[in-house]
């Protein structure tokens, strides 16, 4: 059973709804396991991508618990066949001279492109689903991971149908 949920939150972009939202998890003994929040088309609304362990029932009342706060328009459980997932992964891989074509053919392999080089190291970009930017980690691995930034997860839903000019709505 996967207890894995991926919630799209829209919220006023005011100060302090961040911490609002997350300590209404962490009172409920919550895990976030990713969150990435940003603006959306609209100036004065932001979406929250949370992604959160829980089981089913609990998850529903923390939920309605979230539609009760003032600041919050919409939330929305994005089921994994019905939503486009990704992250984005930033990676300086240590380089030799003997090593870096190899590196760089990994890089391109993975559809992942080169941001910035140095004598001894190469910095790329690599966005995807988690299990691919996993496999591009072990396989630069034997060459030197130096340094690794990961974002949070962003989803959408898919199809036409947008959740942000559903809740502006009402």
């Amino acid at each position: 059973m996967n207890n894995r949920h991926v919630l799209s939150v829209l919220v006023e972009n005011k100060p302090g709804v961040l911490a609002r939202v997350a300590a209404l998890f962490s009172r409920r003994g919550f895990n976030i396991s990713s969150l990435a929040v940003g603006p959306t088309e609209h100036d004065e609304i932001s979406r929250m991508t949370v992604l959160v362990d829980a089981d089913e029932m609990p998850l529903e009342q923390v939920t309605k618990q979230l539609n009760k706060l003032v600041e919050v328009l919409k939330v929305v459980e994005l089921e994994p066949d019905s939503a486009v997932a990704r992250r984005i992964l930033l990676v300086k891989v240590k380089t030799e001279p003997a090593t870096r074509s190899h590196v760089l053919e990994t890089i391109e392999l993975f559809r992942a492109r080169v941001v910035d080089v140095s004598a001894d190291s190469v910095t790329l970009e690599a966005t995807g689903r988690a299990e691919k930017l996993e496999a591009l980690l072990g396989l630069l691995e034997p060459y030197g991971v130096k340094e690794i930034v990961q974002s949070g997860l962003v989803a959408i839903g898919r199809g036409p149908r947008s959740i942000t000019d559903r809740a502006i709505r009402h």
